[in-house]
């Protein structure tokens, strides 16, 4: 089945083109069949300065078995993350601040522990010449990002178990798999005491800040919009005192999975700021969409019949929603767009509460 001619299967079961060599059909299945490498988890590192394509990743792979997913937004930290993290696939995006993806590329083919490791190049434009560049770099797969879901899942589960495959052919694997395993609990355990809030499972306030940053930056360089909504439970202080904490917790628990539920886009990420307050990043949003989603939001946790009868709003728990929407300009802090929410969500506690207040103008809120 050898042969030298372009496009004809070799003996690996791969196609070979001009732009690179790929995986036929049947080679992608007897990968995917093999039962010791579809054993082992396929370990995901992504390097791309976008939070919003990392937020995306993290989505389109949370619900599929047998992948782990860990993250680097800085090109200079990813030579570190990928010998720390030993991944079995890398996700490499090609445009970044620093050093660009294809020097990087080469970085990882001339160091010993990861000159092997499957690199699927993730770029913005579908152009052969690029794609001539990134598989003589040594990539080993490229695509259009954000990829479709379920193409990006089969890619990275052939990559991986191809991969897998060539390290189980060396007894020290073992060992490698032990430590890695090892490695992930220790870096699961860190993510969730860096990223998300105890109590509700939402991301906590250093994370929320962390990404919202990301996405102002994104939006200072592409001049898109970045919303901001700012919840705060009503009359929380006599909930507690009347029902006593516990049931507060549960209240906010209850709350925090309503609002993460409301979120229909990869890049949205709800947040609790602070005790009963919550956050919710929306990137490229427009005013009109933040009202909306105030709304639903406000009316599901309506909707939840939560006794309160304490509460100067009804009977239930109800919300106020604080939003605001603005393109980042460099003479504008990000702590504006912070501002400009909060004082949205003050309106509307002295519009009388379970209401949403949008600001048309945050830039205002500065003069």
């Amino acid at each position: 089945m050898d042969t030298d001619r372009s496009g004809e299967p070799d003996q690996g079961g791969r196609i070979k083109t001009e732009e690179g060599v790929h995986p036929t059909l049947d080679a992608v299945h007897a990968a995917l069949q093999t039962p010791l490498a579809s054993a082992v988890p396929a370990m995901v590192l992504l390097v791309d300065d976008q939070a919003i394509v990392a937020e995306a990743v993290r989505r389109a792979l949370a619900n599929e078995e047998g992948i782990d997913f860990h993250y680097c937004a800085h090109s200079d930290e990813a030579m570190h993350a990928a010998v720390q993290t030993r991944p079995t696939v890398i996700l490499q995006d090609l445009v970044m601040p620093g050093t660009d993806g294809l020097t990087l590329v080469k970085a990882y083919r001339a160091n010993p522990a990861l000159r092997d490791v499957p690199i699927i190049v993730l770029s913005t434009k579908e152009e052969p010449v690029i794609k001539s560049a990134a598989f003589a770099t040594g990539a080993n797969d490229y695509l259009v990002k954000l990829p479709d879901r379920i193409e990006l899942v089969a890619r990275i589960r052939y990559h991986s178990r191809s991969y897998v495959n060539l390290l189980q052919r060396d007894e020290a694997y073992r060992a490698l798999r032990q430590s890695q395993q090892q490695l992930l609990e220790a870096n699961l355990e860190l993510r969730r005491l860096t990223h998300s809030d105890g109590l509700t499972g939402l991301s906590n306030r250093r994370y929320l800040d962390e990404y919202l940053s990301a996405e102002w930056r994104r939006g200072l360089r592409d001049r898109s919009e970045l919303s901001l909504l700012m919840i705060d439970v009503d009359n929380f202080k006599l909930y507690n005192d009347t029902y006593g904490h516990v049931a507060g917790d549960e209240v906010l628990k209850q709350i925090a999975a309503t609002v993460e539920g409301c979120l229909g886009r990869a890049g949205d990420l709800a947040a609790r700021f602070g005790g009963e307050e919550f956050a919710v990043v929306l990137p490229g949003t427009s005013m009109g969409g933040v009202k909306l989603l105030a709304e639903k939001i406000r009316a599901g946790i309506e909707a939840l019949q939560l006794p309160h009868r304490q509460s100067s709003t009804g009977d239930y728990v109800t919300i106020s929603i604080g939003g605001a929407t603005v393109v980042p300009e460099i003479e504008a802090a990000m702590t504006s767009l912070i501002e400009a929410a909060d004082v949205a969500l003050y309106q509307a506690k002295r519009d009388g509460k379970n209401c949403v207040v949008v600001n048309a103008d945050p830039h205002a809120m500065r003069d």
